[in-house]
């Protein structure tokens, strides 16, 4: 698998935070609503707040039920930015995260089979053979999708060395 390595200091995700069901394949319709129903002074701070990279909005989900390996119970999921402001406006929650290293796979494809087939390999393959481990389970991920119903995104999960 296609992949590359990023330090990164601390940071936070500012955005729209929900527990929403674990949902492997297909659109998660507790996360279409959760984005809907981002205002567009809440989209306005994001904005503002967006200072570090990848520039994108983001998805990032962690604290599952099964910790990702089954299909049931529930996740925290946020839609925002990264950022290094403490402080986020109403209606948004900061989350701490602390300095990571971060493997971050590209991957291009239709929207969002192959997001969703690279996640599964992240967990199923690459894991058993590369010489990382998960460093918990908070991951991020950005889709830039287009109008043919492709899309160029990336899934960045926190690592470390086996061995450290």
């Amino acid at each position: 698998m296609e992949y590359r390595i990023c330090e990164m200091p601390a940071f936070r995700f500012a955005g729209v935070m929900a527990r929403v069901p674990m949902q492997f394949e297909g659109e998660n319709p507790a996360i279409a609503e959760l984005a809907r129903g981002i205002t567009p002074a809440q989209r306005e701070e994001l904005h503002r707040l967006q200072d570090l990279e990848p520039r994108r909005v983001v998805n990032a989900s962690w604290n599952s039920d099964t910790d990702f390996q089954e299909e049931s119970g529930s996740l925290t999921h946020l839609i925002g930015v990264l950022t290094t402001a403490t402080e986020a406006g109403e209606g948004l929650s900061v989350v701490e995260v602390p300095a990571l290293t971060w493997a971050v796979f590209p991957n291009e494809g239709p929207h969002p089979e192959t997001m969703q087939q690279t996640t599964a390999r992240i967990y199923a393959e690459w894991l058993a053979e590369a010489p990382y481990e998960l460093d918990g389970f908070r991951m991020f991920s950005f889709c830039d999708v287009r109008d043919d119903g492709t899309a160029y995104s990336e899934i960045w999960v926190p690592v470390r060395r086996k061995d450290a």
